[in-house]
């Protein structure tokens, strides 16, 4: 199981955060994430204690600051949600630069920005330092459902192959002069993602039987048994508690 490539988030190094078990981070983030998600909105400190841990991750990392930066771009769609949230929002108003917003509204916008953007942050740092097929035996060794860890897999391995088809369907058209402008185009780009799906739908099957014709009854073999030490346990969870230390003293103050 595993792709034999690394993706365009995962940063090559040395650092000791790279060095951690894949399943050790995996288990880290999804905690720093809880503890960010169930912190009260109105303790804006504490968001701003969060960024700080999540940048002496990086620091650890060696992740440059603006290629963490450049990719929470990602996120740019739930901005423009909360940027709306303030003016379509119910309840008490009030008036910020002549532009009478919603109070409620502009508390949804922040609980929004920040846990999503700390969120997303987090994520990026263990895509940064994590490749995708360790990342797939951190999910095989925390006991997610095997299922779901091969879809994952086949997603990964051959994503590139479909865009790979995708990327002749568009030569072999321009070749043929297609130009996509306006409405009219929408009827040949339909038929090619038809065709796509079709194509994708018949390696699927194709590369299935290959799979039973060499003894897959339902389950991946596994390859790597990967394994952490106490001390990389504590390594990695010293991010999440005292994200949980903040939380608590958000609640609590």
């Amino acid at each position: 199981m595993g792709a034999g490539h690394a993706h365009k988030l995962y940063r090559h190094g040395h650092s000791p955060v790279h060095a951690l078990p894949p399943h050790t981070k995996l288990a880290a983030v999804f905690a720093f994430v809880i503890v960010v998600v169930s912190t009260p909105r109105e303790a804006m400190w504490a968001f701003a204690l969060y960024a700080l841990l999540l940048a002496s991750v990086a620091y650890a990392a060696r992740v440059p600051p603006g290629f963490l930066l450049k990719r929470l771009l990602i996120e740019v769609p739930f901005v423009a949600f909360a940027v709306l949230m303030p003016f379509v929002a119910q309840g008490e108003r009030v008036d910020v630069l002549g532009m009478s917003l919603s109070v409620n509204g502009l508390w949804g916008a922040w609980n929004v920005l920040a846990k999503g953007t700390l969120g997303v942050a987090a994520s990026v740092l263990l895509a940064s330092t994590t490749e995708l097929r360790e990342l797939l035996l951190g999910l095989q060794r925390l006991k997610l459902p095997p299922l779901l860890v091969q879809i994952a897999s086949f997603m990964i391995r051959y994503g590139d192959v479909i865009a790979d088809e995708m990327r002749r369907m568009k030569i072999a058209r321009e070749s043929r002069g297609f130009e996509a402008r306006g409405v009219r185009s929408w009827g040949v780009l339909a038929k090619s993602a038809g065709a796509l799906f079709i194509r994708s739908y018949e390696r699927g099957e194709r590369v299935h039987l290959a799979m039973v014709s060499r003894g897959y009854a339902g389950s991946m073999p596994v390859i790597d048994e990967v394994t952490a030490s106490r001390a990389q346990w504590s390594y990695a969870l010293a991010l999440p508690v005292a994200a949980l230390v903040v939380c608590v003293l958000g609640w609590t103050l």
